[in-house]
């Protein structure tokens, strides 16, 4: 494995942090369940919504498992790599979780369960009070699931790395290497995906850790390739030959997506029949999307920017900082009654310029840094 940076990945991984942001400012529009909506959801929005939501969660955690492979062989033993992830993820977690989450369920309670506490109340008398208030589990990580699941899958990356001998890891990297080469690369993982909901159709996410195994198994999937593109960088070669035929297959396959949304849009009940097609052709448009974007950011996107280093440092404070400003713009915005349009602009600019303000305030202060997942200056 070269140590040499692939700088693709780096603008992969900030590219798919951005369309994040981008994503739950939509969440605010769309008719789908949320912490705060506009008065009149606009059902048109899931489309392009939907066009991400197959594959932009899998990606984040492809993009990880491929940082994380580059992490271990930086520091060289599973120990140090398990300490180093641990102080990187639970830190800002843990801070997240007391500091910057506690808006979001309170907007929560107050808009659409009659909760009547001010938000000073419900932060020091109800919110660390390990309780459910209608429903809801406080305290809660909100849209920090993401690290609680990257915590765990690295800490098994560890465990694994620990208990299993480096040759046997290389017998068993290069077997999955050469299952995956040529159109393996497209083809094994979904099949994985596709046994996984075949399994467990009736599964939900819940982002609650203890009872969502079939959503382990998908993202450890996509976590696994990632790992696995570092440590056998031949794989780019099979990225490389099908990405093209991966993307024309994420267009064909995201019609009929697109088809059921338009059909029966909102909270329209759709027949039965309707789910198996949908989430079998949603599962082939998001590996066979994230396949094409590994070859894009593979073939355009490998090199270096003045930019760069500073857009994938700011990734992780703009992640913990971002949902939060979201919903509570997004409630002044419903309670002035402002238009879609306008609210949209707002929400953008508000979101960009409070998680660049969070980022620039952080990073200058050295005891903040650690809490908002930099390193120390």
């Amino acid at each position: 494995m070269t140590t040499a940076r692939h700088y693709g990945m780096d603008w992969l991984r900030i590219g798919a942090f951005a369309l994040l942001i981008l994503y739950h400012i939509g969440m605010y529009f769309v008719p789908w369940g949320w912490h705060v909506k506009i008065a009149e959801p606009i059902d048109w929005v899931a489309i392009p919504m939907l066009a991400t939501n197959g594959w932009r969660l899998a990606l984040l955690f492809l993009v990880s498992g491929y940082a994380s492979a580059a992490l271990f062989a930086k520091l060289g033993g599973s120990g140090t790599f398990a300490r180093s992830r641990s102080a990187r993820l639970l830190v800002p977690l843990l801070f997240g979780m007391a500091v910057v989450i506690p808006p979001q369920p309170w907007i929560d309670l107050a808009g659409q369960h009659g909760y009547r506490q001010g938000f000073l109340h419900f932060w020091l008398h109800d919110y660390f009070g390990f309780q459910f208030i209608d429903g809801i589990a406080l305290p809660t990580w909100q849209h920090l699931w993401f690290v609680v699941y990257l915590w765990v899958y690295t800490m098994l990356a560890a465990l694994l790395l620990a208990v299993v001998p480096e040759g046997v890891r290389a017998r068993i990297a290069d077997a999955a290497a050469r299952w995956l080469n040529g159109w393996g690369l497209l083809v094994w993982p979904l099949v994985a995906w596709l046994i996984i909901y075949a399994l467990f159709p009736d599964h939900d996410e819940t982002h609650a850790l203890f009872d969502d195994g079939p959503s382990h198994l998908h993202y450890l999937v996509a976590f696994a390739a990632g790992w696995l593109l570092r440590v056998r960088l031949s794989l780019f070669d099979a990225v490389a030959r099908w990405w093209k035929v991966a993307a024309m297959l994420a267009v064909v396959a995201f019609g009929p997506v697109a088809w059921i949304e338009w059909t029966w849009p909102g909270d329209t009940i759709a027949p039965d029949w309707v789910f198996p097609p949908y989430h079998i052709a949603r599962l082939v448009q998001g590996w066979a999307a994230i396949v094409a974007l590994v070859g894009i950011a593979d073939h355009y996107w490998n090199r270096d920017h003045p930019w760069r280093a500073t857009l994938a440092e700011a990734v992780f404070p703009f992640y913990i900082i971002h949902q939060t400003i979201i919903v509570v713009v997004g409630w002044y915005l419903l309670r002035a009654g402002v238009d879609a349009l306008l609210s949209f602009l707002i929400l953008l600019a508000a979101t960009v310029s409070g998680c660049w303000l969070f980022y620039a305030i952080g990073r200058s202060i050295g005891w903040l840094r650690p809490l908002i997942g930099l390193q120390r200056g």
